[in-house]
């Protein structure tokens, strides 16, 4: 009997090993560049490392849905080394893939944590910092989010969980604390690199979708009366490519725009998305809103769509997202 392949798509060797090679050389250059002493090398490294994340993270993505490797338990190992890459090793990777694969069994957008309920019930001096933020473009919600993840390890009443994150913790602190002492900048530079990978991402995830929000901690499926059927979930998924004219430009999310042909077949790989949107959907613009078309309505509403948890709705001709609010806090990073 012939050994199993190694990649699950037979022209996925090339592509995959290309763009994993650059995740893990473009972190470790990224890294390196930041400890010099060039403002200009700083600026490229701090560049470099932000995209690497982002790429890490669209992988993360990818092996959750078992898109690269012919062994599911590749994916998953591979999966928690960019969850460590990424920062998001601190909940179950198991946990975080099983949430994301209820948001297409569901057709929701599945929340563990409700951030528009806690920052409800604290003082109004607490929303008013997070809302100051976030007109400031720090991504306030997304950090919020990032620490109930390791805040619910240790709420869960599991001791190992709790063992676990407190080693990732020390593990971290670690690296922080020896990058610090090789250069304080290049801890700051690593900060601004992070804050720009969650900036990329919560611009992609904003306008993919105008799905339900459903809070819950269960894994069990959603209540029936919730369950959207497939005309649904089509008709409230956007493709929100960086370019149409210019498609190479899209590599740089490694294809995730291309999402109304992801939720059609989400275990067609990333590589293989422009293809399938062209099959399934030609020149149909009905779904399509390039970046350039989102830029403005995420600078307008930028404050207004953290606590709103309607997220408006798209025109059918004009401006067609002046009024497209968006989604925050719905990362498949702080899936619990």
């Amino acid at each position: 009997m012939s050994a199993a392949p190694l990649f699950r798509y037979k022209d996925g060797a090339l592509p995959n090993i290309a763009a994993l090679t650059y995740c893990f050389a473009g972190y470790g250059a990224g890294l390196y560049l930041i400890t010099t002493s060039s403002w200009l090398l700083n600026a490229a490294g701090t560049l470099l490392l932000a995209h690497a994340l982002i790429v890490s993270a669209y992988f993360i993505h990818e092996f959750a849905h078992g898109a690269i490797f012919s062994k599911p338990q590749l994916n998953d190992a591979m999966g928690e080394v960019m969850a460590w890459i990424t920062g998001a090793c601190f909940a179950s990777y198991q946990g975080l893939k099983e949430k994301h694969l209820r948001h297409h069994a569901d057709r929701l957008d599945v929340v563990t944590f409700d951030y528009r309920e806690f920052l409800a019930r604290q003082p109004g001096f607490v929303r008013g910092i997070v809302l100051a933020l976030e007109w400031a473009y720090i991504p306030a919600v997304e950090i919020l989010m990032h620490g109930f993840v390791i805040a619910s390890q240790y709420k869960s009443g599991d001791a190992a969980r709790q063992r676990a994150t407190s080693i990732m913790l020390a593990i971290r602190i670690t690296f922080f604390v020896a990058l610090a002492c090789i250069s304080l900048k290049a801890v700051l530079l690593y900060a601004a690199a992070y804050l720009l990978f969650l900036q990329v991402l919560r611009f992609e995830d904003a306008f993919q979708h105008t799905f339900e929000v459903y809070a819950t901690t269960s894994l069990a499926p959603a209540p029936v009366e919730m369950v959207r059927d497939r005309a649904y979930e089509h008709a409230n998924t956007y493709t929100n490519i960086l370019s149409n004219m210019h498609p190479l430009l899209n590599l740089m999310v490694l294809n995730f725009g291309y999402h109304n042909a992801h939720h059609a077949r989400p275990a067609a790989p990333w590589h293989q998305l422009p293809d399938l949107h062209a099959k399934l959907y030609g020149a149909d613009m009905t779904q399509v809103l390039p970046a350039r078309t989102l830029l403005a309505s995420y600078h307008k509403h930028r404050v207004r769509r953290v606590m709103q948890l309607d997220y408006g709705h798209v025109a059918p001709a004009g401006d067609r997202a002046d009024s497209f609010v968006g989604a925050v806090g719905v990362s498949f990073l702080t899936a619990v």
